[in-house]
C-alpha cells in the first residue's frame, strides 16, 4: 500500500508512545478491535523498537508504522522490524532519499506552505501537518486548500476526541493523527476494554472525502 492507501484505511491514526513492550500487542489489538488499523509507534521511547516488532509479528491485521522518525539511518531498520510505513515530524532530504531506496510510505511533516510547496515538487501529496494545533490548526487548513489545491494533510498534534470532527470535515484532510484513544493511564492500568470503546468511537467519525 501507498501512504494514500494507508491514509484511508481510518479517518484516525494513533500516535503512540509504548514505554513497556508488554503493553504492545495488547494495545494494538484493542486499537484494531475497535477499527482503528493503522498504528503509529512513536520511536520516543528506549522500548518502542521492540513494541514495533511485536506488533508486526503478532497482530497481523494492524498496519503498523514508526512515528518520529528522525535520521535516514531508521528506516532500513524500521522496515526490517516490520514497520509498513514511516512517519516524521518534519522532512530532509536524507529521509526522502532513504524512504524511497527501499520503497517504504513516507508521510512527512510541514509546518509551512514553503516546506509543502518543497515536498509537492518531490511528488508527496498527502502530508503530516505538525504540531497542528500549534501551527495554526483548522484556519491554517482553511487557509491553504485553495492554494495547495491537490495536496491533502494529516494534522497531528494537540487533537483531541472534542476537535477531531472539525478537522475531518475539511476536505483537504485525509485523517487525523493523535494519542487520545490510547489514554497513558488506560495503558498503565492495562484498560484494553477501555481503549477498543473510544477507538470504536474515534473509528465512527466522519470523513469529507
Amino acid at each position: 500500500m501507498d501512504i494514500s492507501a494507508i491514509t484511508a484505511l481510518a479517518p484516525v491514526i494513533p500516535v503512540l508512545t509504548i514505554e513497556r513492550t508488554a503493553d504492545a500487542v495488547p494495545l494494538a489489538r484493542a486499537l484494531v478491535k475497535g477499527g482503528l488499523p493503522v498504528l503509529e509507534i512513536t520511536l520516543r521511547a528506549a522500548t518502542a523498537m521492540a513494541a514495533l516488532e511485536a506488533i508486526a509479528k503478532e497482530v497481523p491485521e494492524a498496519v503498523v508504522g514508526a512515528g518520529t522518525v528522525l535520521e535516514a539511518a531508521q528506516v532500513e531498520q524500521i522496515q526490517r522490524l516490520g514497520a509498513k510505513f514511516a512517519v516524521s515530524p518534519g522532512c530532509t532530504p536524507g529521509l526522502a532519499t532513504a524512504t524511497r531506496a527501499v520503497g517504504l510510505p513516507f508521510l512527512p511533516g510541514v509546518q509551512t506552505v514553503s516546506e509543502a510547496m518543497v515536498l509537492a515538487e518531490q511528488g508527496y501529496r498527502i502530508l503530516k501537518f505538525f504540531p497542528a494545533d500549534a501551527a495554526g490548526g483548522l484556519a491554517w487548513l482553511k487557509a491553504v486548500g485553495a492554494p495547495l489545491a491537490g495536496l491533502r494533510f494529516c494534522p497531528t498534534g494537540g487533537i483531541g476526541a472534542d476537535t477531531a470532527p472539525a478537522y475531518l470535515s475539511l476536505p483537504n484532510v485525509a485523517c487525523v493523527g493523535g494519542s487520545w484513544v490510547a489514554p497513558r493511564q488506560a495503558v498503565a492500568a492495562e484498560d484494553w476494554s477501555r481503549v477498543e470503546r473510544l477507538a470504536a468511537a474515534a473509528a465512527m467519525l466522519k470523513r469529507t472525502q
